[in-house]
Parts: C-alpha cells; sequence; structure tokens
C-alpha cells in the first residue's frame, strides 16, 4: 500500500533544509527557512517505517539544521534567511517545542541508528527548559511522549511529560466550554493530545479522561453536521460567525494527530472517524467542497479563504497533509 507523497517535500527543500514559502508549488528562496517547518519534516518523515536513500537524506539534512539552530543553553533560533545566517535570537517559542518534539520522534523512530542517538542527544540539550506557551510545551510534550515510549526510564522525558498537564490545567466546568483557554487559537488539538499521551505513559487516567473530554469537546465545535469546520487564524469562541476563515491546514492536521493517539489508546471508532474527517477536509468534504490539496505536486494548499483554496503550497500546509495522510493510511487504509 502506497502513502502520502514526499515528492513537493522533496521540491521544497534544497542541501540546508526545508523553503518556507512558495508560490504556487515553486519554492520562494527569498524568505529562507525556519526551524518550526524543519521540525515538523522530522516528525513526518521518521513516522514512516521505510525511508528511500532519497528521504533518508532529507532526514540527515533536517537534523542538521535543527542541531545547527540549537543555542549551547538548549535554546533555539527559528528563522535562518537565504544568506544561511540567523535573522532571530535563540528563544523558547513553538519552534522549541517543535524542535524537541522532532528530535524526539526521530529518537524513537528513525530507521537509521545514528540518526536516533544525534537526536536523542539533542533533545537531552534542550528538554530542561519550560517556556512559559502552552502550546510551545505541548508540542515538546509530545516528543517527550516519542522518547519515553521507547526509553521507560527517561528522567527528563518523563518530567517534561509531567509538566504538561499543569500547562494545560484542568477542564472547565461549564459543558459548553470546558476549553482551559478562553479562546481556540491554532493548532488547538495539540493540548488534549498532550495531555492523553501523558496520562496514558505516566499512568494517570484523570490526565488521560481529561485530555479525551477536550478533545471529544473540540472535535464536536470544529465540525458541521459530519465535515470538519476548523478554528480559523485569528480563533474563535461559541457565539463567533461559523463558518469561519482563513481556514488552516496545521489546525486539521493537529485534530487528525489527537484522535489518531486517542484512538490508539482507548480503541474507540469515534476518534477514527475525527481521522476519517480530517482526511475528507482535504479532499473537498470542507465548508467550501473544494480541495484543499493538489495530487499532480503532492502539496497542500496553504489556508482556505471564503472565496476558495490559497493555493500556495508551503511547508506547513504540505507537511500537515503529509502527516495527516500518513494517520489515514494507517486507520482508515487510505493512500496518497
Amino acid at each position: 500500500m502506497t502513502g502520502p507523497s514526499f515528492a513537493h517535500l522533496l521540491r521544497l527543500s534544497d542541501d540546508t533544509g526545508l523553503y518556507e514559502h512558495a508560490d504556487g508549488p515553486l519554492p520562494r528562496r527569498e524568505h529562507g527557512y525556519c526551524l518550526d517547518d524543519v521540525a515538523r519534516g522530522l516528525v513526518v518523515l521518521c513516522r514512516e517505517s521505510e525511508l528511500s536513500a532519497e528521504l533518508v537524506v532529507l532526514v540527515e539534512r533536517y537534523l542538521a539544521f535543527t542541531t545547527h539552530a540549537q543555542a549551547d543553553d538548549g535554546q533555539f533560533h527559528n528563522r535562518l534567511g537565504p544568506d544561511r545566517a540567523w535573522r532571530d535570537e535563540p528563544g523558547l517559542g513553538d519552534w522549541w517545542g517543535r524542535a524537541l518534539w522532532g528530535l524526539g520522534t526521530a529518537a524513537a523512530r528513525c530507521p537509521v541508528p545514528w540518526i536516533r542517538q544525534a537526536a536523542l542527544t539533542g533533545f537531552e540539550r534542550s528538554a530542561h527548559h519550560r517556556p512559559p506557551s502552552v502550546r510551545s510545551t505541548s508540542f515538546a510534550a509530545l516528543g517527550a511522549a516519542e522518547v519515553l515510549s521507547v526509553v521507560p526510564g527517561h528522567a527528563l522525558a518523563a518530567k517534561l511529560l509531567g509538566d504538561v498537564a499543569t500547562y494545560v490545567g484542568e477542564p472547565r466546568p461549564a459543558a459548553e466550554w470546558p476549553w482551559p483557554e478562553h479562546r481556540l487559537y491554532y493548532a488547538n488539538a495539540v493540548l488534549p493530545e498532550a495531555l492523553i499521551a501523558a496520562g496514558e505513559l505516566l499512568e494517570d487516567p484523570q490526565i488521560r479522561d481529561d485530555g479525551l473530554r477536550l478533545l471529544g469537546w473540540l472535535l464536536t465545535v470544529e465540525s458541521l453536521e459530519v465535515h470538519l469546520s476548523p478554528t480559523p487564524a485569528g480563533g474563535w469562541r461559541v457565539g463567533e460567525r461559523r463558518p469561519a476563515f482563513d481556514q488552516q491546514p496545521i489546525e486539521v492536521a493537529a485534530l487528525a494527530d489527537a484522535c489518531a493517539r486517542a484512538h490508539q489508546v482507548t480503541g474507540d471508532l469515534r476518534w477514527q472517524a475525527g481521522v476519517r474527517r480530517a482526511v475528507a477536509w482535504f479532499d473537498g468534504d470542507n465548508d467550501l467542497g473544494v480541495p484543499m490539496r493538489d495530487v499532480e505536486t503532492g502539496g497542500g494548499y496553504d489556508g482556505l479563504t471564503p472565496n476558495g483554496p490559497n493555493r500556495n503550497q508551503g511547508a506547513e500546509s504540505t507537511l500537515a497533509l503529509i502527516s495527516t495522510l500518513q494517520h489515514g493510511r494507517t486507520l482508515l487504509g487510505s493512500t496518497g
């Protein structure tokens, strides 16, 4: 059975990293690279149980980019210009969390032994930090979960995963808004996914069940009837207009990630249905009934606007497509 296409990911990549933006399917080299995307690339590539020689080279380049972005104190740069010079100072934003997610996934799953070891060393260099952002911490917790799944006694990973529940908080008592934030923002499903992972791996049923409750509510409010209508780029809360735009593929991919984990933990077919909705969103079962991917190039469209797709095929949207199709292949038997 075939899986998602990596053709467009290869098109966006060079010997340094992964170009962030595209004009249609063509890389916009003048905008350079960002660690956010490279780390996402590590995640999706290392989820593959078999990698071609071409994709192993891509993993090596993405890992080299990630470790090059890592400062001595464990913080990370995010933006590298086309001149190969950093455009920012090291920090603990979302890119830090995604870097740890990528490194943890590579350490746990990459079929190449030396890459697993190098990725684990990189993870350990940064896992002691605790940034203020709940999303950054949640992304990092997913990396910690990967490490802990293969090294059960890994103290740094266990501590990071154990701390994520404090960051996310408990569900609110109000049934119409149990979400721990006043508003939905972006990549929302990473919060309940981090709780589900923490509860399962640390054997804390309450934390796991809190995550499942939040994910169930999120899947409901991000659906209209039986198709996804995800939170737009500007965020959303109950009472605001629906459907709302611009919708971002990253929101759909995060929901697919979380539903896949919930299904793995519980076996409940409800979560399989969530993955099915995410795959279908890319195939056109969305608020406008239009495909959100280019089957010919393998790229994902950058967003769903009120007037249709933004047909630029940048790194974030393409990786969101690949990630979602990976879950579809595993749970639904769908192909790319």
